[in-house]
């Protein structure tokens, strides 16, 4: 019987990726506590939680009969050495959307596949540059609706690509899943070849 690849994320933009490289999947989205530690830096934080997701949806599965593997990510902006989640409103998509303008961020995306026996991790750093931005771009930004629930407060792969100037990395990373890296992580585990 082959086994089984859960996706443990709602994220369409991940199931969608891995729809992209041929990799079937079913989702099993999973809630856990998010807050950083204290003094916990964003390459820590980011791969903790892809863990930790990985975990929680293995353990919620362990009564199903079937051979499963579990993929988990975590993707947040890092800005001066310090996470940018989800702007908690307009006021906080514009900070940081206005700190991004005309500056150099990372994106960390961590990725987390487990099976019965080994839990394997990496994370993935991208250098995104933003181009300069003003107040009535990001104004028209917010009121699209797509900052409100993305980490930066931007999306790439939407209407917020046209503020990148450039990117040195893994694209797909930005977008939620570095597709290179993943492909390889899923290799090991048996689900590719």
């Amino acid at each position: 019987m082959a086994k089984e690849l859960v996706l443990a994320s709602a994220s369409a933009r991940r199931k969608a990726l891995l729809t992209q490289i041929g990799v079937a999947h079913r989702q099993f989205p999973v809630d856990i506590d998010e807050s950083p530690r204290p003094d916990e830096s964003p390459h820590a934080l980011v791969t903790r939680l892809a863990k930790e997701k990985a975990m929680a949806a293995w353990q919620r599965l362990a009564n199903e009969p079937n051979e499963r593997v579990v993929l988990a990510s975590d993707t947040l902006i890092a800005f001066n050495g310090k996470p940018l989640g989800k702007p908690a409103d307009r006021d906080d998509c514009f900070a940081m959307l206005r700190a991004l303008s005309d500056n150099q961020h990372e994106v960390l995306t961590a990725v987390s596949v487990c099976d019965a026996n080994t839990q394997k991790n990496l994370c993935v750093c991208t250098k995104v540059y933003f181009a300069p931005v003003t107040d009535a771009q990001i104004a028209a930004y917010w009121e699209s609706g797509e900052p409100a629930d993305k980490a930066g407060s931007y999306a790439i792969q939407g209407a917020g690509g046209q503020f990148v100037r450039k990117v040195s990395g893994s694209v797909s990373s930005v977008i939620g899943l570095p597709l290179y890296e993943t492909r390889c992580l899923l290799e090991e585990f048996g689900i590719i070849s």
